[in-house]
């Protein structure tokens, strides 16, 4: 039983140090016995578990898909344990960094794969669009947001605006001159961003 136990917790180890090492060096760059290394494991036992190196890379895109599934559970459930209004008030990209450690590579594994194309990158650009799409229509159903007159292009423009400020993180704080994880940081960021949802660029006055 022990060594079903560690051999589970082997599988995951491997996987998380692949994803860490494809972020920082981009996936053809990384070989599986960097990877072994990074895990404490044999080569030997990473095929085991996945085969091949593209195995790998699936269960990794996999698990990131996941993560951001869990994560938007809390914009769509209405029955959570936060009130929806609060919630709303969170793009998807603050709720995403302020669930994840700092030092998470997801970020930046999610700007490589995206930007880098590929079957891979499209495949997974696909799957985080239809987590965006039906989001959307949870909020609407929910009566807390509009689809406007075209949901697919909206849901596309709220997947590209929070991927953006996902991947761009460290600089979009670096000209800013705040830390975006800290509570007031998040606070500034999420003010504005609600704003021009809210109202677009012209502001609550054009709604007048």
């Amino acid at each position: 039983m022990r060594s079903l136990i560690e051999d589970r917790t082997a599988r995951a180890r491997i996987r998380d140090e692949a994803l860490r090492l494809f972020a920082e060096r981009g996936p053809d760059a990384v070989s599986v016995r960097d990877i072994a290394a990074a895990a404490g494991v044999s080569p030997a036992l990473v095929m085991r578990h996945y085969r091949t190196k593209e195995g790998l890379r699936d269960a990794v895109d996999e698990h990131v898909a996941a993560v951001f599934e869990t994560l938007l559970d809390q914009v769509t459930d209405p029955h959570g344990t936060k009130p929806l209004d609060s919630k709303l008030a969170t793009t998807m990209a603050e709720i995403v960094i302020a669930q994840l450690p700092a030092d998470s590579p997801i970020p930046a594994y999610l700007g490589r794969m995206l930007l880098g194309g590929g079957p891979v990158g499209n495949a997974l650009f696909a799957r985080l669009y239809v987590i965006s799409r039906d989001a959307l229509a949870g909020l609407a159903a929910a009566g807390s947001a509009d689809t406007g007159d075209d949901p697919a292009i909206r849901a596309a423009f709220l997947l590209i605006n929070d991927l953006a400020f996902l991947m761009l993180r460290p600089h979009i704080g670096e000209v800013l001159g705040v830390e975006l994880l800290s509570p007031a940081g998040m606070r500034r960021w999420g003010t504005e961003v609600l704003s021009i949802y809210r109202h677009g660029l012209g502001g609550a006055a054009n709604l007048a």
